[in-house]
């Protein structure tokens, strides 16, 4: 049964790690364009920030992918590492999506505050 369980697994695995990395790859190289093309317009800091939150959430997204891996890989190991990997991806992915929630909130209110201002 162990045979099978990690004869379906280990694909699983890669798959999902190499899902990650896609999500990486594109949203780094879609961060970067944008950013280039912010050096050449009068963007302000709104459309900066936009940036680089639309960048955190699809980091966060990558993180959750690996940790579905991590956890894949450590129901099939028994090692110390897997599970010091998988509660190192857990607190950083809880750090990114705290900090990336708290700078949502704060584009939300600027928002709400330029468009009552607008009226």
């Amino acid at each position: 049964m162990r045979e099978w369980l990690v004869m379906i697994t280990e694909p699983a695995i890669t798959v999902i790690d190499m899902l990650a990395l896609v999500i990486v790859v594109f949203s780094t190289l879609e961060a970067f364009v944008r950013a280039i093309q912010l050096m050449f317009t009068d963007a302000n800091g709104h459309d900066r920030r936009v940036i680089w939150l639309r960048y955190a959430r699809w980091l966060v997204a990558a993180l959750t992918f690996q940790l579905a891996a991590d956890i894949l890989e450590t129901s099939i190991s028994s090692s110390w590492e897997s599970l010091v990997r998988i509660a190192a991806v857990a607190v950083i992915r809880t750090f990114l999506n705290y900090f990336l929630e708290k700078d949502v909130g704060e584009i939300r209110e600027r928002d709400r505050e330029r468009a009552a201002a607008a009226e």
